[in-house]
């Protein structure tokens, strides 16, 4: 009986990592003047992420982002999102 190894599903958690610190990032620079509201399938070109991979980490940064106020704030044909300073 052979066992045949599979390929994980999951990512590195250094490279989750590295993808929530650049929205992150991108997050505060875009809110430094303001509030920022934003669908994530505008935004996905400039942080270098999918709208699934942004919805997904914007849910994760509203629970443990500190500097910054997340929140859904619509939802037509696609999530708009809030974000300000905290």
């Amino acid at each position: 009986m052979s066992a045949t190894a599979q390929p994980s599903t999951d990512e590195p958690a250094n490279e989750s990592a590295d993808k929530e610190s650049r929205l992150r990032s991108y997050l505060r620079e875009k809110a430094a003047d303001g509030e920022l509201y934003f669908k994530s399938k505008f935004i996905a070109e400039d942080v270098d992420l999918s709208a699934k991979e942004i919805g997904a980490l914007m849910v994760k940064l509203s629970d443990s982002a500190d500097d910054l106020v997340i929140e859904k704030w619509s939802y037509t044909s696609a999530t708009t999102w809030r974000v300000q300073h905290a």
